[in-house]
């Protein structure tokens, strides 16, 4: 086999595919074929390195960490579009194309992606660069990141010896749904929309982040394409369409009154489209036409971007429910008579806690203002107070989880109510995830989707619950099979003997994570010990204060925890510290960390400090005794310098720790 020829034929395949998948959307093989291919690709480039190139399909999920974004001047600039947010206004815009242009002319109408604009750069068929718009004239490069956009081509059918696209980034509403649905099972910040999704998505430094968002893009402009002469934007569209790119879908019309007909059609089916919309562009659809128009300083005179305003509209509430999250914060919901919102039946409103509630006035029967915010989640905005019912009555949230009746407690900020049951129905998936994490059971196998799979199952109801599996029972699971049951079962039974600090870190205790729990370990030795601990007893321990020992307290007294420690005692998990000090020469002392190390990574450093009874910090303070300085150091350092705090090199590292 010839395999520069092979590696050649699988990458035009592999690319093939992916134009029927995206630009199609007409698949002629499976996912699992797909994937096969793919994994003969990867074979054969593992074999023969040095034929790897960047726009090959595997270069997809990111390459190496960008240490910041250069500048690009834009060949084209990319200009932005003045709105309008009525048919009033629209249709002067249709008089002004009117009175400009002698001869007929013909407008090109297509939904406006609610992403982040870009410049894609091709030569001789191949992606070179891509940028992000900036301020139009000036943008940053982000070609590794855009490499791992499956939507976006790297190679080209039929293309120009240069050309240049403008497209839209965006994160799919599905792929948004369910990275939010992943940050909240970890605790983590959501995400406000789609859209800031995206843009953070594409500006991360790492690439192999940028992978993980599952971008997409679709292409709306022909920026410049050497030797080709087109009469229309249609003609482009088509031509990139040709070419292999996904390309924004567009309607000719001939008058600005069958452009408003375009507009609501848009409008009534925006809740189809993959991506976000938030309004309408109208273009002269003749490119001859629009260079005679040309643009003023700010905006081209040839086209328009129809906003579509908010949607508000008065419905009664007819009953206020509680929902418990994946990391139990109690959330209230208004359920409301149905109204239509933005293309979609809303039946829910979320009103996010007892102090909006309070503000709002809101109760049982009253009719309210709904809207959807940033068109995607439905929220109360204000109450009807002439059309309040008699004999209505305040709301106030329960004191007791509704999903398994354990008490709730208020957060530190005094806003959100949360759960505080380890064994919440509500709470699962979360706790079950979060206890096989890396820094917790680190169970080899057990992510996210094995996770769902074994509530859904009825397997497994608790983490404690783990230690009960067989692999005959877990082999039955879709996509599992026998040896990979077999290697769960076998990683389950390896984690009893992880020790007490990652049985401590993975019951989840509120603001106790992998340094309190090392801590907590080395201070007590065994679980029984710390379960017998008072509060006071608790706070003697440094970095242990006295709202983390209520937090600890609390969750050792509640039956719940104390039955998921006894199904884990039964089980063999051990409960014994396997902490190992090998003297405490840093004992008291706090390090910070900054700059590039050359001989570490940071969390082996901090690994070696704690061994030696240390503990590190991310900020520089009083209470900080020293900094360790790699190259590049910045404000840390300054910070240090200003304090009078040691600063430490590298190689003075390697002394104190011989």
């Amino acid at each position: 086999m010839d395999v520069t020829k092979e590696i050649e034929r699988l990458r035009r395949e592999l690319e093939y595919h992916n134009k029927l998948y995206y630009v199609d959307d007409a698949p002629v093989i499976s996912d699992f074929e797909y994937d096969m291919l793919m994994q003969q690709l990867i074979k054969l480039e593992e074999e023969h390195p040095e034929l790897i190139t960047p726009n090959s399909p595997t270069q997809r999920v990111g390459g190496a960490a960008l240490s910041q974004f250069t500048q690009v001047r834009h060949q084209v600039p990319l200009e932005s579009l003045s709105d309008v947010f009525s048919y009033e206004e629209l249709a002067s815009f249709g008089e002004r194309m009117d009175s400009q242009l002698d001869e007929e002319h013909t407008y090109c109408v297509e939904p406006k992606i609610d992403g982040l604009s870009m410049s894609l750069e091709y030569e001789n068929g191949v992606f070179v660069r891509g940028a992000t718009r900036g301020d139009g004239q000036i943008g940053e490069d982000v070609t590794e990141n855009l490499r791992t956009v499956r939507s976006l081509p790297l190679r080209l059918t039929d293309a120009p010896e240069r050309l240049i696209v403008r497209g839209e980034v965006y994160m799919s509403k599905s792929v948004f749904r369910e990275l939010n649905s992943i940050r909240e099972i970890n605790g983590e910040a959501l995400l406000a929309n789609p859209r800031n999704a995206a843009a953070g998505s594409i500006r991360q430094l790492d690439p192999k982040v940028a992978a993980s968002r599952k971008l997409d893009i679709v292409c709306f402009n022909m920026q410049y394409a050497s030797g080709e002469q087109y009469l229309t934007h249609a003609q482009t569209l088509d031509a990139l369409k040709h070419m292999g790119f996904p390309v924004v879908p567009y309607k000719l019309c001939s008058t600005i009154k069958g452009c408003c007909e375009r507009i609501d059609w848009i409008g009534e089916h925006r809740d189809e489209f993959s991506y976000d919309i938030d309004g309408a562009v109208i273009k002269i659809n003749s490119l001859a036409q629009r260079s005679y128009l040309g643009s003023t300083s700010k905006f081209p005179r040839w086209a328009v971007a129809y906003k579509y305003p908010p949607e508000k509209k008065e419905s009664r509430v007819v009953d206020i429910v509680v929902q418990v999250g994946r990391t139990g914060v109690l959330t209230p919901k208004a359920v409301i008579e149905p109204v239509r919102l933005a293309g979609t039946t809303v039946t829910n409103a979320t009103l996010h806690n007892q102090d909006n509630i309070d503000r709002l006035g809101i109760r049982i029967g009253d009719t309210v203002l709904v809207q959807k915010a940033g068109e995607i989640i439905p929220e109360v905005l204000s109450v009807n107070m002439s059309k309040r019912p008699d004999n209505t009555v305040p709301y106030r949230m329960p004191e007791f989880c509704p999903e398994c009746g354990a008490p709730v407690i208020r957060d530190e900020d005094g806003v959100a109510l949360r759960c505080t049951s380890p064994e919440c129905p509500a709470q699962r998936l979360r706790n079950l995830a979060h206890f096989a994490s890396k820094e917790a059971m680190d169970i080899d196998g057990l992510g996210i989707s094995v996770c769902q799979s074994l509530i859904a199952s009825g397997l497994v109801n608790s983490p404690a619950e783990l230690y009960y599996l067989d692999a005959q029972s877990v082999a039955a699971l879709e996509r599992m099979g026998k040896k990979s049951a077999e290697n769960l079962i076998n990683a389950i039974e390896k984690s009893k003997g992880k020790g007490l600090a990652s049985l401590i870190c993975a019951f989840g205790i509120r603001q106790v994570g992998q340094k309190a729990a090392k801590t907590l370990a080395s201070s007590f030795g065994s679980l029984d010990k710390l379960m017998e601990a008072s509060e006071l007893e608790l706070m003697a321990i440094p970095d242990i204060g006295a709202v983390t020992a209520g937090f600890i307290k609390e969750w050792f007294e509640l039956p719940q925890s104390r039955h998921q420690i006894e199904l884990l005692r039964q089980a063999g998990v051990s409960f014994e510290s396997n902490e190992t000090v090998r003297d405490s020469r840093f004992d008291g002392m706090t390090f910070v960390l900054t700059g590039e190390l050359s001989s570490y990574k940071r969390d082996e450093a901090a690994a070696i400090i704690e061994s030696f009874g240390g503990k590190t910090s991310s900020s520089v303070s009083k209470k900080t005794t020293m900094v360790l300085a790699g190259e590049n150091a910045g404000s840390k350092l300054k910070k240090a310098t200003e304090l009078g705090i040691k600063v430490i090199s590298e190689s003075d590292f390697e002394e104190m720790i011989k």
